[in-house]
């Protein structure tokens, strides 16, 4: 079994040195590696920031991200305005945006991109829990109704599930699927580019589209080759035959800089690492037990040890970088005597839990061999059972687990993603409530913040409902992490945005030696 084993892998490895060393012959055309594809590149379905990649290369959206800024600017938009009332968004089109077969971009394409991504209800459709209607007013002017105010409204256009979808994608529906399994492996948008060919674990192949408003591309094509052995990737980078590659981790990164043709890209980021307390299950039902946890964690030891420095110890729901972050707040510190104590006034001794990981994450195994060490000091023996992402999420989804580790970066720029996701009980498991944390005045503060319009007032309702939170300890906030992947130094013009993980400005990226 091993021999055959290493040698799949030795096959996969020729065949992608193979076809990435030709597709790498031109300076025109961009080679990214990574460890697995996406489920899918449905705009109204992906949740996956590898599905991003594809997404946000193939749409526009009504506004987009400025730069390296969470403030957002107008994309297809061209301006817009809301009622007094906070209900009524109007938007105006930019005249010349074109879908890839030449149909133009109007409102009437805005309309049918967002019903559809209501009907699906689906993973996407969560940024918009408050949209009641989109109209058309004339060719190039759509309307918003919302049912309540929704504070963050306008950052919610720029998520990927809001791109714009050409309607005649409707051609290729199947059975009422409003062409879902068509725009699994195809796109329909008016991106810089366009889903060429997909073969699946293998291969995605992404063309310009001709019918791009901007300016031109520098690169002609962007092949996105599927490996999932770092160690593969790595060589491949190293040789040239890849220009970027994803998921390094922090020990390889630090042997790639040494090589002067790589470049290290390691950017703060929103993206945050966490782990679930199950808050429905006793012993973890006790606030007292959480803390004891919460005390129990080596937090200086899983920055520096695990993560080389390239993380920072959270502090709060909100991450450093956005609004309504509280540099302030209180954070946990490794106090074994005080977690001890809180066992033992909980009544608690002899306690037996179980971690729940998978590999998506390379930190959350050491993490949890970590946790098992320091919380074997304060009574609890815990058990590490790792399975399939796709288990873990269904899991954690269902509350059938213990402590589960999580990742998780926002979508828009709004306090709201992890402050209205993590603690409202009416988002209790898929949609973010992974703890299944449930306290009234958290979940009055954090509802009104969300449809108060005022931003200082929101702040301070969210600042408060931080400060209960965290006191009821529903989750061990870990890390704050850099985001790390590694490119040649030929490639050219990337702009990292906290917002976009694992999306990259490839319209106006190039290779230059």
């Amino acid at each position: 079994m091993v021999f055959s084993h290493w040698k799949k892998i030795g096959l996969a490895l020729l065949l992608a040195t193979s076809v990435s060393s030709s597709a790498m012959a031109a300076a025109d055309v961009l080679v990214l590696a990574r460890a697995e594809d996406p489920p899918t590149a449905d705009p109204g379905v992906e949740i996956s920031n590898s599905g991003y990649t594809l997404i946000y290369a193939a749409y526009e959206h009504l506004v987009a991200y400025k730069g390296a800024t969470t403030e957002v600017v107008p994309e297809l938009a061209e301006s817009w305005s809301v009622d007094d009332a906070n209900l009524v968004w109007t938007i105006k089109l930019a005249a010349g945006h074109k879908f890839d077969d030449g149909t133009a971009v109007d409102a009437a394409a805005v309309k049918f991109s967002f019903d559809r991504l209501m009907k699906l209800k689906a993973g996407p459709s969560d940024s918009f829990p408050v949209l009641k209607e989109v109209q058309v007013v004339d060719p190039m002017t759509v309307k918003f109704v919302l049912s309540s105010p929704f504070a963050p409204f306008l950052s919610t256009l720029a998520v990927s599930g809001a791109a714009i979808v050409n309607p005649k994608v409707m051609e290729h529906e199947v059975n009422g699927d409003m062409a879902k399994a068509w725009l699994v492996e195809h796109s329909a948008g008016s991106g810089a580019y366009r889903i060429s060919s997909w073969e699946r674990n293998q291969s995605i192949v992404l063309d310009r589209n001709p019918h791009f408003s901007g300016p031109a591309p520098a690169l002609k094509q962007v092949v996105i080759r599927v490996m999932g052995e770092v160690s593969a990737r790595r060589l491949q980078l190293v040789n040239g035959d890849a220009d970027i590659i994803e998921q390094v981790p922090v020990d390889q990164a630090e042997a790639l800089k040494k090589d002067p043709s790589i470049v290290v890209e390691s950017n703060p980021s929103l993206y945050v690492s966490y782990v679930y307390l199950n808050n429905k299950r006793p012993p973890l039902d006790d606030v007292r037990v959480r803390q004891a946890i919460s005390y129990a964690v080596d937090y200086k030891g899983i920055v520096d040890g695990i993560m080389q420095g390239q993380a920072v110890q959270m502090r709060g729901a909100v991450p450093d970088g956005m609004w309504g972050h509280d540099p302030a707040g209180f954070q946990y510190s490794y106090n074994i005597e005080k977690a001890q104590a809180l066992m033992k006034e909980a009544g608690q001794s002899n306690v037996h839990l179980t971690y729940t990981f998978s590999q998506a994450d390379t930190s959350w195994e050491p993490v949890g061999l970590a946790l098992q060490a320091s919380l074997a000091e304060i009574g609890i023996k815990l058990d590490l059972q790792a399975v399939a992402d796709t288990t873990k999420r269904e899991m954690a989804a269902k509350g059938n687990y213990d402590l589960a580790p999580g990742a998780w970066t926002p979508d828009f720029a709004d306090p709201y993603m992890f402050m209205n996701y993590w603690f409202d009980p009416a988002k209790m498991g898929g949609p973010g409530n992974r703890a299944f944390y449930d306290n009234a005045k958290v979940t009055s503060l954090v509802q009104e913040a969300a449809s108060t319009v005022d931003q200082a007032k929101r702040e301070k309702l969210y600042l408060e409902a931080q400060t209960l939170s965290t006191q009821d300890a529903p989750y061990l906030y870990l890390i704050q992490k850099n985001d790390i992947f590694a490119r040649r130094a030929v490639v050219q013009g990337y702009v990292y945005n906290p917002m976009l993980i694992q999306v990259y400005n490839f319209a106006t990226m190039s290779k230059k030696e």
